[in-house]
C-alpha cells in the first residue's frame, strides 16, 4: 500500500499523515493530541501563530509519559510567525515555541508566510493599525531570514527547515542562495486546487509538499469566508469523490487524503473529533487506481480553485505571494 513516510532532503523521514492544529482550542488540544497519538498518528503540525503550542506540548508530554515512547517517535512541526520575520526574531521565536512545546527541538521549522509584520509585542501575533489593517514590515529580507533558519539547524533546535505560502519566484531566490535547501513547502492544496506548477517545481528541487486544508477547510472561521476568493467547495459531497469512496467502501474524506499521500504529498487534516481522527488516519488499506487518480486530478480548477485569499492589507507588502 506504499510507504507511510517520505524522505526529506535533510535526510530525515516525515510521516505522510499528520494532525493539523489550526483553530484547535488550547484547552481541548492536550487530549486531542493524546487521542491522535494513541490512534497511530506520529506527526503533529502547529504554529506560533495558532497560539496553542502549549496544548500540543502538554499532549505530547502526557502521551510519552503514559506509553514510555521516545520523543524521536513523534515528528513535530511549528512555524515562524509573521512578527518574527527579521534576522533577530528567528531564534527568539523558535525558543519561545520550544518552551511552550516543552521540547528541546522540533523536527521541522517553517517560515509561516513570506510577509513580515512589525513586531510590537510577541504576545500580539497579528498587529493592526487604527483601521484594522496589518502593520507591515516592508523591509522583510527572505535571504537574511533563511540564513538564520539554517543557523537553527546548526544549533540543533530543528532538524529540517522549510517554507509555507511562498510563490515559485520567492522559492527560486531562496534556493539559489541557500546552504541548506528547503525540505518542505506547506500550501493550500485540495482536489479543486492541486497547484500543478508548484508540484512540478518542488519535485524538480526535491522539496516535499504538505497540503493544508485537504478538504478545503469547510470549518474555517466566518471571518475567512468573508474574504474568500470564492465560496468554499463541499469536496466531501463531490459526486466524483463520492463514487470513488463507494467503490472502496471508505469515506469521501479518506479518498481525498489517500489521493495526496499516494502521490507522496503530506496531508494534515484537522479534527478534534476522535472518530474522525481515527477515520482520517485509516488511509493505508486501499489504493486508488490510475483511472480513479485521473478522475480526481480532473477536478482541479487551477488558480480559480484557491479559497484562501490574501488578508486585507497584505497586497501592499513587497513580498505578497499572490
Amino acid at each position: 500500500m506504499g510507504e507511510k513516510s517520505v524522505l526529506l532532503s535533510s535526510g530525515h523521514r516525515m510521516p505522510l499523515l499528520g494532525l493539523g492544529c489550526w483553530q484547535s482550542p488550547i484547552d481541548v488540544l492536550k487530549e486531542v493530541i493524546v487521542t491522535a497519538l494513541d490512534l497511530g498518528y506520529r506527526h503533529i503540525d502547529t504554529a506560533f501563530q495558532y497560539k496553542n503550542e502549549e496544548g500540543v506540548g502538554e499532549g505530547i508530554k502526557k502521551w510519552l509519559k503514559k506509553t514510555g515512547k521516545s520523543r524521536s517517535d513523534i515528528f513535530v512541526v511549528t512555524k515562524l510567525p509573521m512578527i518574527g520575520m527579521h534576522a533577530s526574531g528567528i531564534e527568539k521565536c523558535l525558543k519561545m515555541s520550544l518552551e511552550r512545546l516543552q521540547l528541546d527541538y522540533v523536527d521541522l521549522y517553517l517560515i509561516h508566510s513570506p510577509v513580515g509584520l512589525k513586531n510590537t509585542d510577541y504576545a500580539n501575533v497579528y498587529p493592526v493599525n487604527e483601521k484594522g489593517l496589518p502593520i507591515l514590515d516592508e523591509s522583510t529580507d527572505h535571504i537574511a531570514i533563511w540564513k538564520e533558519m539554517e543557523r537553527m539547524v546548526d544549533k540543533g533546535l530543528t532538524k529540517s527547515i522549510g517554507l509555507s505560502n511562498f510563490n515559485i519566484r520567492q522559492m527560486r531566490k531562496i534556493c539559489a542562495n541557500a546552504r541548506i535547501q528547503p525540505a518542505v513547502h506547506q500550501v493550500e492544496m485540495h482536489a479543486q486546487f492541486q497547484q500543478f506548477p508548484m508540484q512540478e517545481f518542488c519535485k524538480s528541487r526535491n522539496i516535499v509538499l504538505t497540503a493544508y486544508s485537504p478538504f478545503a477547510s469547510p470549518g474555517r472561521p466566518a471571518s475567512y469566508n468573508a474574504i474568500a476568493k470564492r465560496p468554499v467547495p463541499n469536496l466531501l459531497e463531490d459526486p466524483v469523490v463520492a463514487l470513488v469512496a463507494e467503490r472502496h467502501r471508505v469515506t469521501t474524506a479518506q479518498v481525498l487524503l489517500r489521493f495526496f499521500v499516494q502521490q507522496d504529498i503530506v496531508v494534515i487534516p484537522k479534527s478534534a473529533n476522535p472518530q474522525r481522527i481515527q477515520t482520517n488516519g485509516d488511509v493505508w488499506n486501499f489504493t486508488l487506481s490510475e483511472v480513479e487518480m485521473a478522475a480526481l486530478k480532473s477536478l482541479d480548477r487551477g488558480e480559480d480553485g484557491r479559497t484562501f485569499a490574501i488578508l486585507p492589507g497584505f497586497e501592499d507588502h513587497p513580498e505578497c505571494p499572490w
